[in-house]
């Protein structure tokens, strides 16, 4: 009894790096049911969660200054400012959606653009007076009057507009097609940022810096260079010691980028030490940005998703606390649900819910989240919601989630099998995956365990009154399921046969059941004032249900 059905591990094939796209990680999808093994499948305001211990006497943590988009806008505000409207308004428009401009709007790899403009705009990022200012004199030849428009230099434009920003913009979206990044690369491209990280002070051109390195990051066929350019190994990881949600989410970007490359593995080891790891988790935990979140999560599920990488990073990670921080930000997500009556960052929830969930189709992962309390009562406050209908979207990944820790946690199973609002919530959530075939055959493996359970409840308890009483409830439910998911014996595959088992052995269960209280119903006869014979006629309609459905 308790025998959770599971499915082979796959893996989503890992998302290629997108130069200039936000969309949400793949679902992740089970492969097949095979018996009895694992079940497996595979700007804000800145501010953070305040959290004891963290970042000093744990006070919520806000960026110094103006963000990225305050000081966008402040600067088109200042007088003197040689532009004409629309100008202006595409200025502001590229400054809000970096690195995530349209397709439309970008630059294809068939769109002509001068190599000289390219080159033009790497020269007003150089710093002035620096190394790299004199090596990209040697090769470009003198550089023309641009002093006014460098780093450092003295400007014409007004004092809180950095005049290198719009040059970087220009950068950063070029960068997304491949024979501007390659121009970009033989031009020094990698020495001006790396420059202009060192010594700039302004957080959105950190951010440029990395938005532009991140889309060249993009290009297979352009990291290996970057990855061995002298220092810039060191340099990116030292930007997630940053404040800026921006910078580091644009940090984070080009890490899940250089992690999904060839050269993974020297930039896994590069994020090895503890102080990085947890400076990574406490990060993911602790943002109220919800693009710094997912990014944060997107690097993460990065790090998983390739074996040379997960080899690596998985258990220095799940040392420094990777299961307690991601499943304590489910529950704080869970939380405002319960508070609130609604989702303030549904997209967030989902994304959190999906990493949890490929975690799961982890061994050496699922074994420690099996064992949180915290993650059980949390999955199973979802359970339970009374309106399912407003968390439709979450329940496909919360009973792959359950699926998984029965496999992996035996004990759980008494837990659940005398928690009749679980068994009433699952049966609920049939409909709502009815169209997801790896998430309901999940279902049905949590649902052969608990009413495998269920068999050995006593005749004369209460509890066998509600436990047939449930079942009666939610007949419509199981019957419908059924009906509409028969399939052709010529059409099984080896994921349907397994299934079929699941179905036999959780309609003998019920029909156990069924019988056991039809019996005892029946050889009370009418000294049974709580039974009437509708409730008996459906009793015996539900067991034969259950007796003659042809699997």
């Amino acid at each position: 009894q308790g025998q959770v059905l599971s499915v082979p591990l796959l893996r989503r094939p890992p998302q290629k790096a997108a130069c200039t796209s936000c969309s949400s990680p793949a679902r992740f999808h089970l492969a097949g049911i095979g018996e009895f093994a694992n079940l497996r499948r595979t700007g804000c305001n800145g501010s953070w969660r305040s959290k004891e211990g963290a970042l000093g006497e744990g006070e919520a943590v806000q960026d110094e200054g103006e963000s990225p988009q305050e000081r966008e806008e402040a600067g088109e505000q200042e007088d003197g400012v040689a532009v004409v409207e629309e100008e202006e308004e595409e200025e502001e428009e590229a400054a809000t959606h970096l690195p995530f401009a349209p397709s439309s709007e970008l630059l294809d790899d068939s769109t002509t653009v001068d190599p000289s403009y390219t080159i033009s705009l790497i020269r007003q990022l150089l710093p002035c007076g620096s190394n790299v200012e004199k090596e990209f004199s040697a090769k470009q030849g003198a550089p023309e009057e641009k002093h006014a428009n460098s780093v450092n230099g003295g400007s014409a434009q007004p004092e809180d507009k950095d005049p290198c920003e719009e040059c970087g913009c220009i950068l950063w979206d070029l960068a997304a097609s491949k024979p501007q990044a390659e121009l970009m690369m033989n031009n020094l491209v990698l020495e001006v940022l790396l420059a202009n990280l060192h010594v700039t002070q302004s957080p959105r051109v950190k951010e440029i810096c990395l938005g532009i390195m991140g889309n060249l990051a993009c290009h297979e066929s352009l990291v290996n260079a970057i990855s061995l350019h002298n220092g810039l190994t060191a340099t990116v990881v030292d930007q997630l010691f940053l404040d800026d949600s921006a910078c580091l989410s644009e940090t984070f970007r080009f890490l899940a980028a250089v992690l999904r490359s060839g050269a993974s593995v020297s930039w896994a080891e590069a994020l090895l030490p503890d102080e990085i790891l947890s400076r990574v988790l406490w990060i993911v935990g602790n943002t109220l940005n919800s693009t710094l979140l997912e990014k944060g999560i997107d690097f993460l599920s990065t790090v998983i998703d390739n074996q040379d990488v997960t080899a690596v990073l998985l258990q220095p990670l799940i040392k420094v606390g990777l299961i307690d921080h991601v499943v304590s930000l489910l529950a704080s997500e869970i939380e405002k649900l319960s508070d609130e009556g609604k989702l303030d960052r549904s997209t967030s929830l989902d994304l959190i819910l999906n990493f949890i969930e490929e975690l799961s189709a982890i061994d050496s992962c699922s074994g420690v989240m099996s064992s949180s309390d915290q993650l059980i009562q949390v999955l199973e406050s979802i359970v339970k919601l009374p309106d399912k209908f407003e968390v439709t979207s979450y329940c496909a990944s919360v009973v792959i989630i359950l699926a998984n820790l029965l496999a992996d946690g035996k004990h759980i199973l008494p837990r659940l099998s005398h928690d009749l609002p679980i068994l009433e919530g699952l049966f609920d959530i049939l409909p709502l995956v009815s169209d997801d075939k790896q998430a309901r055959n999940a279902l049905w493996c949590i649902l052969v365990c608990l009413l495998a359970q269920a068999q050995g409840i006593d005749t004369d308890s209460s509890s066998l009154e509600q436990f047939v009483s449930l079942l009666l409830g939610r007949f419509t439910l199981i019957k419908d399921d059924l009906e509409s998911h028969r399939i052709g014996k010529q059409e099984w595959s080896a994921e349907d046969t397994y299934l079929k088992h699941g179905l036999s052995t959780s309609l003998g269960a019920i029909c156990c059941v069924m019988e056991k209280w039809i019996e005892e119903k029946s050889s009370r006869g009418e000294d049974d004032s709580s039974l009437t014979e509708n409730t008996l006629d459906n009793a015996r309609k539900l067991l034969s249900y259950c007796q003659n459905y042809d699997l």
